[in-house]
Protein backbone atom coordinates (compact mmCIF):
# COMPACT_ATOMS: atom_id res chain seq x y z
CA UNK A 1 0.00 0.00 0.00
CA UNK A 2 1.21 3.64 -1.40
CA UNK A 3 2.24 5.53 2.48
CA UNK A 4 3.29 9.55 1.54
CA UNK A 5 6.89 10.29 3.28
CA UNK A 6 5.87 13.45 4.51
CA UNK A 7 2.99 15.40 5.53
CA UNK A 8 1.64 17.73 2.38
CA UNK A 9 2.64 21.31 3.70
CA UNK A 10 -0.73 23.17 4.11
CA UNK A 11 -0.06 25.98 1.01
CA UNK A 12 0.87 22.94 -1.19
CA UNK A 13 -2.30 21.54 -0.62
CA UNK A 14 -4.19 24.69 -0.90
CA UNK A 15 -1.98 24.85 -4.62
CA UNK A 16 -3.28 21.65 -5.77
CA UNK A 17 -7.11 22.97 -4.77
CA UNK A 18 -6.71 26.09 -6.13
CA UNK A 19 -8.48 25.53 -9.66
CA UNK A 20 -11.42 24.20 -7.47
CA UNK A 21 -13.38 27.35 -7.30
CA UNK A 22 -16.66 27.83 -9.11
CA UNK A 23 -16.82 30.24 -12.02
CA UNK A 24 -19.31 32.91 -12.90
CA UNK A 25 -22.54 31.94 -14.48
CA UNK A 26 -22.73 32.93 -18.30
CA UNK A 27 -25.51 34.38 -19.94
CA UNK A 28 -26.57 34.97 -23.77
CA UNK A 29 -29.42 37.18 -24.77
CA UNK A 30 -32.71 34.85 -26.13
CA UNK A 31 -32.96 35.44 -29.85
CA UNK A 32 -36.99 35.65 -29.56
CA UNK A 33 -37.69 37.81 -25.92
CA UNK A 34 -34.34 39.54 -25.80
CA UNK A 35 -34.12 38.27 -22.48
CA UNK A 36 -31.05 36.72 -20.52
CA UNK A 37 -30.87 33.25 -20.31
CA UNK A 38 -28.46 30.37 -19.54
CA UNK A 39 -26.90 28.70 -23.20
CA UNK A 40 -28.08 24.93 -23.33
CA UNK A 41 -31.05 25.42 -21.32
CA UNK A 42 -34.82 25.24 -21.34
CA UNK A 43 -35.93 28.96 -21.15
CA UNK A 44 -38.41 28.49 -18.13
CA UNK A 45 -40.85 31.59 -18.94
CA UNK A 46 -41.98 30.01 -22.87
CA UNK A 47 -41.17 26.80 -22.68
CA UNK A 48 -38.62 26.85 -25.40
CA UNK A 49 -35.88 24.95 -26.06
CA UNK A 50 -33.53 25.09 -29.40
CA UNK A 51 -36.91 26.54 -31.39
CA UNK A 52 -38.95 24.13 -30.17
CA UNK A 53 -42.08 24.19 -27.45
CA UNK A 54 -40.87 21.38 -25.09
CA UNK A 55 -42.68 22.06 -21.89
CA UNK A 56 -46.06 23.18 -21.68
CA UNK A 57 -47.01 26.05 -19.04
CA UNK A 58 -49.83 26.03 -17.17
CA UNK A 59 -52.61 28.73 -17.41
CA UNK A 60 -53.36 30.78 -14.47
Amino acid sequence: MAVPKRKTSPSRRNMRRSHHALGANSFVEDKETGELKRPHHVDLKTGMYKGRQVLTLKED
